[in-house]
């Protein structure tokens, strides 16, 4: 009981600047939150600006869709600010219990998570903003006018976008997987058909459903899987040998 209660006190400072980064990270989400949604009118109008499709004509479906609106908005905006630094402060939290070689890889690492889902992001909006546009041709050539609920649209776009960058993550994911011993660069080649099939099932879980969009959406991380495999395999290959 008492070594229990030496290493409680031991790691105590520990849990309590963890604890003062993740209320920091809290205080951080509701500004920007609330900021968001007060602002929503200007973002909104920046949005739809930036996303406009000819022949689509973007409508509310209740006078009050708008307030539902507003606070997607401020909840996408303090995502997207309070996540980097709730995951740097989970950083700065386990670096003192790290060697001088994890310490770079992991600072490493950060520039190259950030670089990933900002691809990610854009890539998915640039799909998304094709075949949404693609669609709306081919319901005019139908004699299908184009009226999109703000609500479905905006999400469908920015979600999306946002889910797919987070997607993009997956070969740091597997590099740390295998670094840790869980798994090794033949077990993952061994294990493609499965790979492929999950990111198909992944991608076809998001908007648009159509199949071009599905295939655009599947090929970048069959490519990120290989490109895993491909820079791992001859640094486990090394580690093995010595």
């Amino acid at each position: 009981m008492e070594n229990f209660k030496k290493n409680i006190e031991k790691f105590l400072p520990f849990l309590e600047d963890l604890r003062d980064r993740l209320y920091r990270g809290v205080i951080l989400f509701v500004v920007f939150f609330l900021g968001g949604f007060l602002s929503a009118g200007i973002i909104l109008k920046k949005i739809l600006k930036l996303v406009h499709i000819d022949q689509v004509v973007i409508a509310t479906s209740s006078p009050f869709q708008f307030t539902d609106v507003a606070m997607d908005v401020g909840f996408f905006l303090a995502i997207m600010v309070s996540a980097p630094y709730i995951i740097y402060s989970f950083y700065v939290f386990i670096i003192p219990a790290l060697t001088r070689s994890e310490k770079i890889k992991l600072f490493k690492s950060i520039p190259l998570s950030i670089g990933l889902f900002i691809v990610g992001f854009f890539y998915g909006f640039f799909i998304l903003y094709s075949a949404l546009g693609l669609l709306a041709s081919i319901n005019v050539n139908l004699g299908i006018a184009n009226f999109w609920n703000i609500g479905q649209f905006l999400s469908e776009i920015l979600i999306t976008s946002a889910l797919l960058g987070l997607i993009f993550e997956l070969p740091l994911i597997l590099s740390l997987l295998i670094n840790l011993g869980i798994t090794t660069p033949q077990t993952l080649k061994n294990n493609r058909r499965v790979a492929y099939f999950s990111a198909i099932c992944l991608t076809a879980l998001l908007p648009p459903t159509d199949g071009v969009s599905l295939i655009a959406m599947a090929l970048p991380l069959v490519l990120l899987y290989e490109g895993t495999i491909l820079l791992n395999n001859k640094k486990y290959y090394v580690w093995t040998r010595s």
